[in-house]
C-alpha cells in the first residue's frame, strides 16, 4: 500500500510548497524556507523525489511487469483516449469548471539555455514521472481500495459504482480544471475496464500529457503548466 500512496502523497505535498509558501505555511510553518527559491526549480526537486521513490518502490508493482501493449488495438485505445482527453482538456476550461487560479509554469523565465532544461524535465515528468505515480495510485490502489480494504485480492479493471464514481470525482478535484480531470478520470477508468491492464492507461495518460506540453511548448500557453 505505501509503494503506491508515498510518491502520490510526496507529490501532492510538494505541490502545495511549489504553489507558493502561504498555501502551506499554516500547516507547515517550516515551508518558510523554500520564500526565497523560484519556483521554477522546485518542480524539478519534486519529480527527483517522487521518481526516487518509484524506482526504490519498483520491485512491488507486479501490475507493471510485462509488456507495454498487449496488442495492436490495445495500443490504438491507449494512444485514442490520451488524444481525445487532450482534445476535451482544452477545451473545458470555462471558468465555472475551474477552481483556483493556477499561476502556470514558463521555464524561460530562468532564460534560454536554463529555460530548455527546464522545459525538457517538465516534460519528463509530465510525460513519464506523472502517469505512472498517479496511475499506480488512483487505478492500482484507490479504485480496488474501494472495493475491497485487502486490494491485492481485487483484480485489475474491477469496479463497483461507488469505486468508479468516487475516483472519477477525486481524480477531477485534483486537478485545476476539475470537469475535464473528471472526464479524464472517467476515460482512464474505462481503459483499465477494458483492458484489465494498468500499462494503457499509463501510456493514454502519458500521451494526454505529451499532447499538452506540445501545445503549451508551440504556443506559449504556460498556463496550461
Amino acid at each position: 500500500m505505501k509503494a503506491r500512496i508515498l510518491p502520490f502523497a510526496v507529490y501532492i505535498l510538494l505541490t502545495g510548497v511549489e504553489a507558493g509558501p502561504s498555501v502551506v505555511e499554516r500547516f507547515i510553518p517550516l515551508s518558510q524556507v523554500w520564500t526565497g527559491i523560484d519556483n521554477l526549480w522546485l518542480y524539478p526537486l519534486k519529480i527527483g523525489i517522487v521518481l526516487t521513490l518509484l524506482v526504490w518502490y519498483r520491485s512491488d508493482y507486479g501490475e507493471l511487469r510485462g509488456p507495454i501493449f498487449g496488442g495492436g488495438r490495445e495500443a490504438l485505445l491507449a494512444i485514442g483516449t490520451g488524444v481525445s482527453v487532450y482534445i476535451m482538456w482544452v477545451q473545458f476550461s470555462w471558468p465555472w469548471a475551474t477552481q483556483g487560479q493556477p499561476a502556470g509554469y514558463d521555464p524561460f523565465r530562468a532564460g534560454l539555455a536554463a529555460g530548455v532544461a527546464l522545459a525538457v524535465l517538465r516534460t519528463f515528468g509530465s510525460v513519464v514521472v506523472v502517469p505512472v505515480m498517479e496511475e499506480l495510485f488512483w487505478r492500482s490502489f484507490l479504485v480496488r481500495y474501494l472495493v475491497n480494504a485487502d486490494f491485492r485480492t481485487v483484480s485489475l479493471g474491477v469496479f463497483t459504482p461507488f469505486s468508479f464514481v468516487a475516483t472519477v470525482v477525486l481524480f477531477g478535484l485534483e486537478h485545476h480544471l476539475w470537469l475535464a480531470g473528471m472526464v479524464a478520470g472517467a476515460a482512464y477508468n474505462l481503459v483499465l475496464l477494458r483492458t484489465r491492464r494498468l500499462w494503457p492507461c499509463v501510456v493514454a495518460h502519458g500521451v494526454t500529457n505529451l499532447c499538452l506540453a506540445t501545445h503549451v511548448l508551440l504556443r506559449s500557453e504556460w498556463h496550461w503548466w
